[in-house]
């Protein structure tokens, strides 16, 4: 697994990964852990209920206590705060409380509205009997062909027709759109004054913050809005938004948390995929609405490029990242993919992110960074490109149950949030619309809820069964036993299978057990099928240094034609280590090239400089000694004008490895890359502009002075090390400096005042010290110029 893989997976899963909270025994005086106060709503009875979660996961808890009844719910007089389930149907929990009730809670809906709880109360146990209203059984291809399905949907609609109606409601943009779009979607004229309403209500929206994440949404409102009754009035409200929108896309075709700079480079930490995508399709359908203008057209395009690399090869990932291989979705942006790729007529990547959305499920979809809200939203958009058989057996094997946990009494829907104590971003957010869309999806009224013909062909059962198989075996919890249950045989098949993210987990079981199969992995990767030849790559790289063996077939599929075995080819050699050696003339050639066609983005040259300069496991980690000095400033020469802001600084590590002499043809394009940031990867963007401020003050570079107070942006994201670094580098210029006291006061002066300046006290001192250095320092400083 890449770094940037392990410190996304590190990020998303923060409180997952902390101290193990307590598992309460409630009959035995036990409390909820304090902080933990994440609760569930438990389908239609009217209540709510805690349950013990580890690492993402139920499967430790045996009790829900209930936290909340509503009063005139089913539940009412039944049950109380205070109260513990220990079982449903008669039976204690014996493997998931939170899934036994919710598939207990589909059966009671299906025969009869009988739910059997056991219910705690006071040191005494009894079964109690909640009566909830019958709505039938899902069928087999719901919610096509399924009467309860047309009962949620409208059901739901009804309900959320009266909550739009209060004079109160006001959600957030994102929920209050697809609120709107469910009540369109689900067809009921009586609900278009209401639309109509939020539509007007959209074409006129606008916020300060986090513009990028709302305005995707509020442009499909009005998109499907417009489309579906040809009311003209919004359509002015879509094109301002769709202009802001592509005027705020980033060079290479990203949006981050807010639109870009002027300069074209995102703010904070960068890109950030999560509302890019929900963006471009607003744009897409802005531009199927008749906003024609050039730049939402460029906008689209450039967006476009950014995605397709990711066919094939993982879910899209959050950022500018590697693709992602932990799971099948990540967020809900494998649907949103499948969605956007179906819109824009591109049959290939739709195909690819749509199975990937239908192999996730369970604990996959439950996860999700700061939240699953999107992962619940974009699941059923995309199975229904499918075909009917996809979505049923997806129903049946995780979302049926799932559905009815959090469809309230009433008929709306909460956002239940992944099985974890906090950091839920979406806690509170009102779901109905999220999930009513899925239920809508056979009255095809709008084109989220495939109004428009679709390109892909309807999956057949064996087809559906295999992809549905390929998304099990996994948990937060316990990510590696199934795999380690197979036989070896079975695991290399799975090296070969369509999914990255089975070959990955194949990759690594069959590393964990230290087979003898380096002869298998070398003649799959001579294999024609690509899979094959990505799979065998994977395990090759668990396998490190025992595989040097592998080193001369490895050196081949450099040659492959397709770019992402190159890729991989490159990252295994580098994971085996030294015995890889021979590969590193082949290797700094490839970085040497320029983009081409192909990969206008340079993907193949950044993920080589990974494989090559990666501090902690590039093949060039180590020594130098029998280096081509030739090819290796070819390769850090074009390496620095990758668009990638974490590859540039990959090569930064190499600069304080090389003496004068050898570095001195690669200054020129060291002060390039300080004068000029990357323009993606801002997160990492500033490592390579320090590397060069270190170099260039090490051997005394006259031009390296102004830079070291150019590149502070006191106001922009990272300030604390950007500073640090920059104003290190300048104090070893000594006197030379003394041009930049000016400006050295004036830093003192604009850190004092600013917002973060008691954060920022380490830095004012940093600076006040500095100047009294500078004034101080005497004698000449012998510069170099950079020509």
């Amino acid at each position: 697994m890449s770094a940037t893989v392990v410190l996304l997976f590190l990020a998303s899963l923060a409180a997952a990964q902390g101290k193990a909270l307590p598992n309460p025994d409630f009959t035995k005086g036990g409390r909820i852990p304090e902080g933990a106060d994440h609760d569930w709503n438990l389908g239609a009875t009217g209540a709510r209920g805690w349950m013990h979660s580890d690492k993402l996961c139920t499967t430790d808890a045996r009790q829900i206590a209930v936290t909340k009844v509503d009063q005139g719910s089913p539940a009412e007089g039944i049950l109380a705060p205070g109260d513990v389930l220990l079982g449903v149907g008669g039976k204690p929990f014996a493997f998931d409380p939170r899934t036994e009730l919710g598939r207990a809670l589909t059966r009671a809906e299906a025969e009869g509205g009988r739910l059997l709880l056991s219910r705690w109360r006071a040191g005494r146990t009894e079964e109690v009997v909640l009566t909830l209203p019958v709505l039938g059984a899902y069928g087999a291809v719901a919610p096509y062909d399924c009467p309860k399905s047309r009962r949620i949907l409208e059901q739901g609609c009804r309900a959320l027709a009266r909550r739009m109606s209060e004079p109160s409601y006001k959600p957030h943009p994102i929920p209050r759109s697809l609120n709107a779009l469910a009540l369109l979607a689900g067809g009921d004229p009586a609900h278009l004054p209401l639309v109509q309403r939020e539509a007007r209500w959209a074409a006129e929206f606008s916020t300060a913050d986090f513009k990028t994440w709302s305005y995707g949404y509020v442009m499909m409102l009005i998109a499907e809005y417009a489309e579906a009754t040809g009311d003209e009035s919004a359509r002015p409200g879509l094109r301002r938004l769709a202009r802001e929108s592509a005027e705020g896309q980033s060079a290479v075709g990203s949006w981050g948390h807010t639109f870009a700079r002027p300069d074209g480079r995102l703010n904070g930490y960068g890109m950030m995929n999560a509302p890019g995508l929900p963006l471009t399709i607003g744009l897409v359908m802005a531009r199927n609405a008749g906003v024609k203008d050039p730049e939402v057209q460029r906008a689209v395009e450039r967006s476009l490029r950014l995605l397709r690399f990711y066919m094939g090869k993982g879910a899209i990932p959050y950022g500018d990242h590697a693709p992602w291989t932990e799971t099948h979705e990540d967020n809900g942006k494998c649907g949103m993919g499948a969605v956007l790729f179906n819109l824009v007529g591109e049959a290939g990547p739709a195909a690819f992110f749509a199975r990937m959305s239908l192999a996730s499920h369970g604990a996959e979809r439950d996860g999700g960074h700061t939240g699953n809200f999107f992962n619940m939203l974009w699941a059923m958009p995309a199975l229904a490109l499918q075909g009917p058989r996809a979505s049923g057996a997806w129903m049946e094997e995780f979302g049926a149950w799932s559905f009815d946990l959090a469809r309230r009494w009433d008929g709306t829907f909460v956002h239940q949030g992944p099985p974890e104590p906090d950091r839920d971003s979406y806690a509170g957010w009102d779901a109905t619309g999220a999930f009513l869309l899925a239920y809508a999806q056979p009255l095809k009224k709008t084109v989220l809820t495939g109004k428009r013909p679709g390109l892909l062909p309807a999956l057949e059962t064996s087809a559906v069964d295999a992809l549905i198989a390929d998304g099990r075996g996994w948990s937060n919890k316990d990510r590696h036993g199934a795999y380690d249950r197979l036989e070896e045989k079975e695991l290399l098949h799975r090296l070969g299978s369509w999914s990255p993210i089975v070959r990955e987990r194949a990759a690594m079981a069959l590393a964990r057990r230290k087979s003898d199969v380096l002869p298998a992995l070398i003649e799959m990767l001579r294999s024609s099928r690509v899979e094959s030849g990505l799979g065998a790559c994977a395990a090759l790289a668990e396998f490190k240094a025992a595989a040097a063996a592998a080193v001369p077939a490895l050196r081949e599929s450099l040659n492959h034609p397709d770019l992402w075995l190159r890729v991989q080819a490159a990252e295994a050699l580098a994971a085996i280590g030294p015995a890889a050696m021979a590969a590193l003339p082949d290797l700094l050639r490839k970085i040497a090239r320029a983009p081409t066609p192909e990969d206008p983005r340079g993907m193949e040259q950044r993920f080589l400089c990974f494989a090559l300069f990666d501090r902690r496991g590039g093949l060039l980690k180590g020594a130098m000694e029998g280096v081509d000095r030739d090819l290796l400033r070819e390769a850090v020469r074009a390496g620095l004008q990758n668009e990638d802001g974490r590859a540039r600084g990959s090569l930064g590590v190499l600069f304080s490895r090389l003496s004068f002499e050898e570095i001195k043809p690669l200054l020129p394009a060291i002060h390039q890359a300080i004068v000029e940031p990357a323009p993606s990867g801002e997160m990492f963007a500033d490592g390579v502009r320090l590397a060069g401020l270190d170099v260039l003050s090490k051997h005394r570079i006259r031009e390296g002075i102004p830079l070291c107070l150019d590149i502070l942006e006191i106001d922009r994201w990272g300030k604390q090390d950007r500073i640090k670094g920059a104003l290190k580098s300048l104090e070893a210029y000594g006197a030379a400096a003394k041009p930049m006291l000016p400006r050295l006061r004036q830093l003192e002066k604009d850190l004092l005042a600013h917002r973060e300046a008691k954060n920022l006290k380490p830095l004012i001192e940093q600076a006040r010290e500095l100047l009294r250095k500078i004034e101080g320092a005497t004698g000449d400083v012998e510069l170099r110029d950079l020509r």
